[in-house]
């Protein structure tokens, strides 16, 4: 299982694999607990004297799993909540089907 820390250093190494030609400091400006993991939200660190961060585009917040280490990088163009609904369905289904696959090897003679 892993650890919120380690969960940080796996969303650090994929914004940087997201950098592209981005030219901002970028980094982790808000960290939520979810039932299955963290929601890390990212963007550029606060650049001028105004204090204002640059907006950036494509910069969807990563969702990591704390069972099974999976960083999923979300669409900005979808609401985050519905993205994190959609992955507790999809982790629901997962479960789902390994029980079924248990109780079928279980029948068998």
């Amino acid at each position: 299982m892993m650890t919120e820390e380690e969960a940080r250093q796996l969303v650090l190494s994929g914004i940087n694999n997201a950098r592209g030609n981005i030219e901002y400091e970028l980094q982790i400006l808000r960290v939520e607990a979810l039932s299955f993991g963290w929601i890390f939200y990212w963007g550029a660190a606060r650049h001028d004297q105004s204090g204002r961060r640059p907006r950036l585009g494509g910069n969807g917040p990563f969702l990591v799993d704390r069972e099974n280490e999976r960083l999923i990088r979300t669409a900005t163009s979808v609401p985050v909540a519905r993205q994190v609904a959609d992955y507790e369905r999809r982790l629901r289904r997962e479960v789902h089907a390994r029980n079924v696959a248990a109780k079928r090897v279980a029948q068998q003679p």
